[in-house]
């Protein structure tokens, strides 16, 4: 199944959303996903995936929320999906009551993605910590679980705590939705395997399909899902094809034929760095998911 990263940054920030939307969904896209960028600084500490500068697109972008409440509202079939949430950002309650109404509106479509974020200036800007970032994330979900499974709700963590409080809204998937995690260091996957509902691996186009690495990726998870006592076949797949400037959409194609040979037949196609507006977001999509 295929689906798309929507507009979201860059030029692409001022496209029309909800026909982006409305318009893939009629032509057959099976899941939307937004990313999480807060700023772009000037001078970098971290550059973005190991390089030293960050993408010019990420200087603007629209609110990965706001945005998934718009896909809400006008569509009836995709799934929707973050890839990924910088989770050490977020209190949990104020995340919960967001994610909550986003699932409650889409009628319980909602794939939450999280993962543990890599610029230092970011942090900075959200007033978070940081260091021990996994351990946050691992504290997050935890109070998540709270949130979403129980009530009253009470969490009492390093550094977050919830005074036993009623929280009567709850998301329509039961027992809550789908926890997807991103990552590919070895502590990322065995998290992953330990707890997580899916896996958010990534590739590159042209040049990154290595079906052989994410068989190795994948075997570390299931191998940390065994180790905690859980069934590895029920922790999903989705893989996010990340397009670079000058890629052929024939080498798009070929990538998820690839993939799906593989075994990875959830994928979605992120087109930043391709397309510019809408019409060649939509463009792209209409032949990506023709017969």
């Amino acid at each position: 199944m295929l689906g798309f990263a929507v507009p979201q940054f860059g030029e692409s920030a001022r496209a029309d959303l909800m026909r982006y939307a409305a318009t893939t969904e009629d032509l057959g896209a099976d899941s939307l996903w937004v990313g999480d960028r807060l700023l772009t600084p000037v001078h970098p500490s971290v550059g973005y995936a190991g390089g030293d500068t960050i993408p010019e697109q990420f200087r603007a972008g629209l609110d990965p929320f706001i945005a998934l409440a718009v896909l809400a509202a006008v569509t009836n079939r995709v799934r929707l999906g973050s890839s990924v949430f910088v989770a050490p950002w977020y209190p949990p309650v104020q995340l919960s009551r967001q994610l909550t109404a986003i699932d409650v509106i889409s009628g319980g479509r909602l794939l939450p993605g999280f993962g543990i974020g890599w610029s230092p200036e970011e942090f900075s800007a959200a007033g978070a910590p940081f260091r021990r970032r996994g351990a946050q994330l691992d504290e997050l979900l935890d109070a998540l679980q709270q949130l979403w499974t129980t009530n009253p709700v009470a969490h009492d963590g390093e550094r977050w705590s919830i005074p036993l409080s009623w929280v009567n809204l709850k998301p329509v998937q039961q027992p809550r939705p789908p926890i997807y995690l991103g990552g590919f260091t070895p502590a990322s996957l065995e998290r992953i395997g330990a707890r997580a509902d899916g896996w958010l691996p990534a590739v590159q186009v042209p040049g990154g399909v290595v079906p052989e690495i994410l068989a190795r990726q994948r075997r570390a998870i299931d191998d940390a899902a065994r180790s905690a006592g859980r069934d590895p076949s029920a922790i999903h797949t989705y893989v996010r094809i990340n397009v670079a400037d000058g890629a052929p959409i024939e080498a798009v194609a070929e990538a998820v034929r690839r993939l799906a040979d593989a075994g990875y037949r959830d994928v979605f196609v992120d087109l930043m760095y391709v397309a510019t507006n809408i019409e060649e977001h939509l463009r792209w999509a209409e032949r990506l998911l023709a017969p």
